[in-house]
């Protein structure tokens, strides 16, 4: 893990892009859900369905080149003992919520325990990094070679925002993408985050049932 994220901080051309976004709704949503589904399960829903419309995002980079993948198969940081680890949860953009929480929940309880297979850290497309539940407000994560972005998650916390030119308290996340400027230039990471801000504004929208993504392009 110190040789990768040595060699990908050398030797990736890192940007980010910062988004603070308010999350009524997405705390809403997750109210709706049953107990075992968390914020982190919505997001990873939400991720991945906006990730299937934008596939430089979704995309690794080559030898040859940058490679756009057909699925988009979301790795999962999950610290352990000795660091960090990343289990995939495949084809996120297809399944629903509900599946997504569960193999969620597999692949997090197997890795503290141990219990991973190769093929469970193999070929993730982009990466989740998720600190909400240490209070974390933000903070910039490092891409796992050969993807092209990581997104960093920080808290759900009450801030006072401007609203309609006044003061208010609303619940606030702020997110943050790390992209490889090989592979995604400035304006395709902000329009990204633009579209997944839009998608927490309005999570209903993507996580109705039988609502999934349109294929990859």
């Amino acid at each position: 893990m110190a040789e990768r994220t040595a060699q990908s901080w050398t030797t990736v051309p890192h940007f980010f892009v910062v988004r603070e976004i308010e999350a009524a709704a997405l705390v809403n949503a997750r109210a709706e859900q049953a107990p075992a589904i968390t914020h982190t399960d919505i997001l990873i829903a939400l991720v991945a369905r906006t990730l299937a419309r934008h596939p430089r995002l979704n995309a690794n980079w080559t030898a040859e080149g940058i490679r756009l993948n057909p699925s988009v198969d979301i790795a999962l940081a999950v610290a352990v003992p000795d660091g960090v680890i990343a289990p995939v949860i495949r084809g996120a953009h297809r399944i629903a919520l509900g599946e997504i929480a569960a193999r969620r929940r597999d692949l997090a309880e197997r890795a503290r325990t141990g219990k991973l297979h190769p093929a469970d850290l193999a070929d993730g497309t982009f990466t989740v990094s998720n600190l909400r539940m240490y209070g974390v407000n933000s903070f910039s994560a490092i891409i796992t070679p050969p993807q092209a972005a990581i997104l960093a998650i920080g808290a759900i916390e009450d801030r006072v925002v401007a609203v309609g030119g006044l003061p208010a308290v609303r619940p606030m996340i702020t997110l943050t993408l790390s992209s490889d400027h090989r592979v995604v230039d400035g304006a395709t990471a902000a329009v990204f985050l633009r579209d997944l801000a839009d998608a927490i504004r309005q999570p209903a929208q993507l996580l109705s049932p039988g609502i999934l993504s349109n294929s990859l392009k």
